[in-house]
């Protein structure tokens, strides 16, 4: 017998992202808001009954089909270990997130697997769900937003999330430098001096009214990165100039927003700015307010 699943694991930005401390482990506590985002990848999953556990991968970007990091695949295998199941998984991904660009692709392929696998097993109950959202921190400090991706204030290491109701969806572009940016490497770079604190309460109230600026798109890895990397600053620069009412980088980048007043405005943003930086990749998209899947309704990509 052969289960079949497919669903799409839908990209997030950070509308705002600021450190709060370090914990002995040495991990960063931050405050953030998430928010979900039409981009998005697509996954099918196929699970065979087995006498032994594997997991494959078949991917349009072989080197993550290829990666024994792959995240896709050590969920499958992390949830066969916690559930004690014994199958054969096989894993079609379909990217269209850029990697290593602060968008959360892997953590959000991740929790779609985690996800599907508990459905496949009817395993739907709190106390699954609770040994769910356990694993999704073992892999990673995004993964458990992703299991109910929906706009989020999201504090600790990214395991407290509270919703925030009443977000309305954004137009926004996307623009994606051409290179990868090593989140480990940025937070040994970040000092104390760069840490913001917890964000004010009448932000959090803005962002749900649907009123945002650039007062409140703060990111505290942006200097560190920029400082690397300044092509990010440049396409922020570019963000700015085509009529963002707010630019920043999504979480250790190098992935930059900007959010619009309008589809339109968007769009035309993105035009503008393909034409000007043809070495990004450069989407036109929109936030999802959480009563949707990922739908992309509205998205455009091109180089």
């Amino acid at each position: 017998m052969v289960t079949e699943l497919s669903g799409r694991s839908c990209a997030k930005i950070n509308l705002f992202l600021r450190v709060t401390g370090r914990r002995g482990d040495g991990y960063h506590e931050l405050d953030s808001v998430f928010l979900p985002v039409s981009l998005a990848d697509e996954i099918r999953v196929e699970i065979r009954a087995a006498d032994d556990p594997s997991v494959t991968v078949n991917c349009d970007l072989p080197e993550l089909a290829r990666s024994r990091n792959n995240l896709a695949a050590r969920a499958a295998r992390s949830f066969m270990s916690e559930f004690d199941l014994i199958a054969d998984v096989s894993i079609d991904l379909k990217k269209r997130i850029p990697v290593g660009a602060g968008l959360g692709g892997g953590s959000s392929d991740a929790a779609t697997i985690l996800c599907m696998m508990a459905a496949a097993a009817q395993l739907t109950d709190e106390a699954a769900a609770s040994r769910l959202r356990r694993i999704a921190l073992s892999l990673g400090a995004d993964v458990p937003f992703f299991l109910d991706p929906r706009p989020s204030r999201v504090t600790g290491i990214g395991e407290r999330i509270v919703a925030i109701a009443g977000v309305p969806r954004w137009p926004i572009v996307i623009a994606v430098p051409p290179f990868e940016v090593s989140t480990a490497a940025i937070f040994r770079a970040l000092e104390p001096a760069g840490w913001s604190g917890a964000a004010p309460d009448a932000h959090i109230a803005s962002i749900a009214q649907g009123d945002i600026s650039a007062e409140i798109a703060v990111n505290d890895l942006a200097a560190v990165a920029i400082a690397q990397f300044p092509e990010i600053s440049r396409l922020k620069g570019l963000l700015e100039d085509s009529g963002a009412r707010a630019a920043q980088m999504s979480g250790s980048g190098g992935a930059v927003f900007g959010v619009f007043d309008s589809t339109n405005a968007a769009e035309s943003a993105a035009m503008k700015i393909r034409r000007r930086a043809p070495f990004a990749k450069v989407i036109a998209a929109t936030t999802l307010d959480g009563n949707t899947d990922g739908e992309s309704d509205g998205e455009s990509d091109a180089r």
